[in-house]
């Protein structure tokens, strides 16, 4: 009897070490997508989007500086208004499917409050190549990476931001693309 009890009371224990663990676990992984439809076709949205060292469509950059090209490994910095900084790199660059995927090398949480962030755009042609497509997607940790972060860094803070971004970006290529700025 002392055994079994002895069993019991060791089961519940872990069980309990078990479910403390699991609100220790850390952040998890977040995802961001966003599409808008242009009024282009593919070709001309992806001479715009595919130029990885240019991003004067989206409107909080202010400056692209980069080295490589278009190439896998090409580098840019993006210096947005103001002045904060993010660095840059092409992970997968496919122009026969108009698409690309980058990630950001460093970047201070105080400007973007992410990390181990990735994310792609792709262009995908409507009616029959004559309009766009354009789906920016990206996954993320949230800024801050041990348990009980500040709001400013929590999954929420990273989550909003990178929509903004995402956003603000899509509209901005919208009107470069359609007004022809």
């Amino acid at each position: 009897m002392k055994i079994v009890l002895l069993q019991a009371a060791l089961a519940a224990s872990f069980a309990m070490v078990g479910l403390a663990g699991a609100d220790a676990h850390g952040p998890t992984r977040q995802k961001v997508s966003e599409t808008i439809e242009i009024n282009a076709p593919p070709e001309k949205v992806w001479a715009v989007l595919g130029n990885f060292q240019d991003m004067s469509w989206h409107p909080a950059i202010v400056k692209t500086e980069g080295t490589g090209g278009n190439a896998v490994d090409a580098k840019r910095k993006l210096t947005l208004q103001g002045g904060g900084t993010i660095d840059e790199v092409i992970a997968k660059y496919e122009p026969e499917k108009f698409s690309l995927m980058y990630r950001i090398a460093e970047v201070d949480v105080k400007v973007l409050p992410v990390t181990n962030y990735s994310s792609w755009l792709t262009v995908t042609p409507l009616d029959g190549g004559k309009r766009s497509q354009v789906e920016w997607r990206g996954a993320f940790y949230r800024g801050y990476q041990n348990n009980d972060p500040p709001p400013e860094l929590n999954d929420e803070a990273a989550v909003n931001a990178v929509t903004g971004v995402y956003k603000a970006g899509l509209e901005g290529l919208k009107k470069k693309v359609e007004g022809g700025s």
